[in-house]
C-alpha cells in the first residue's frame, strides 16, 4: 500500500527533526494501528517476507514496518509514535546486547511492552534456524559463493565459528544484508521461523 509507505517516510522525516503534520494526517486517514520498529532495512525485509509467506498484507492491516536507521533512534520514534505521541501500538525486534537500553527508553515513552529479543541479531537467528549448510547453499544459489570463499580465506575468519563467519559475510557488502534478510526468511520451513520473528508476527 503506497500510502503506508508515505506514512513511513513522513514518520522518519519527523523523527529526523522535520514537521509532524504529514505523519499525523496519514496516521488518521489510513488508519495506522501499529508500528513495527526495526533497527534497519534487513530486519524489515525479513518481516515483510515472513508476512508475505503467511498470506498477510501488513500495510492493508494498518501495520507500518519501519526501519529506524539504528537502534539508538528507538526512543525518538517511541516518543513520537507511541502513547505520548500518535497513540499507536508499538512493537518490534531488538538485539540482546541492546535489551536494557530498549527497556529504559521505551519505559520513559510508556511503550515498554511488545518487543522481541534476538540473541545476537536477526541474521544470526535466521542462520541458526536454517543451519550453516543450507545458508551456504542459498549463498551459492544467489551467486555469492565465490565472494564467500574469498572472505573465508581471510586470516581473521579462522577464529570464528562457521555461523559467525556467515553472519559476518552478510554484512560485508552494501545491500547484502537486506537481500539475504528476504532470501533466508523465504527459505524457512513453514513453522521454522526463529522464535523472536515468529512471536513478533503472531503478536500483530
Amino acid at each position: 500500500m503506497a500510502d503506508m509507505g508515505a506514512f513511513r517516510e513522513a514518520a522518519i522525516a519527523w523523527a529526523a527533526g522535520g514537521p509532524g503534520d504529514r505523519a499525523r494526517e496519514l496516521a488518521g486517514r489510513l488508519p495506522v494501528r501499529a508500528v513495527v520498529l526495526l533497527e534497519g532495512p534487513s530486519d524489515a525485509a525479513a518481516v515483510d517476507a515472513l508476512a508475505a509467506r503467511r498470506g498477510r498484507d501488513l500495510a492493508a492491516e494498518g501495520i507500518c514496518v519501519l526501519p529506524m536507521g539504528g537502534a539508538t533512534n528507538v526512543g525518538r520514534f517511541a516518543r513520537l509514535l507511541g502513547p505520548a505521541g500518535l497513540g499507536l501500538r508499538l512493537t518490534g525486534l531488538c538485539d540482546e546486547a541492546e535489551r536494557r537500553y530498549y527497556a529504559r527508553v521505551l519505559e520513559r515513552a510508556d511503550a515498554a511492552q511488545g518487543f522481541f529479543v534476538c540473541a545476537a541479531d536477526l541474521e544470526d537467528e535466521l542462520i541458526r534456524a536454517l543451519g550453516v549448510p543450507r545458508v551456504t547453499e542459498l549463498i551459492r544459489i544467489e551467486g555469492d559463493l565465490r565472494p564467500l570463499q574469498t572472505f573465508l580465506r581471510q586470516p581473521e575468519q579462522r577464529e570464528r565459528t562457521p555461523q559467525q563467519q556467515l553472519r559476518r559475510f552478510l554484512g560485508t557488502k552494501k545491500g547484502r544484508k537486506i537481500h539475504y534478510g528476504r532470501v533466508l526468511t523465504e527459505a524457512l520451513d513453514p513453522d521454522g521461523a526463529p522464535a523472536p520473528l515468529a512471536e513478533l508476527m503472531a503478536s500483530l
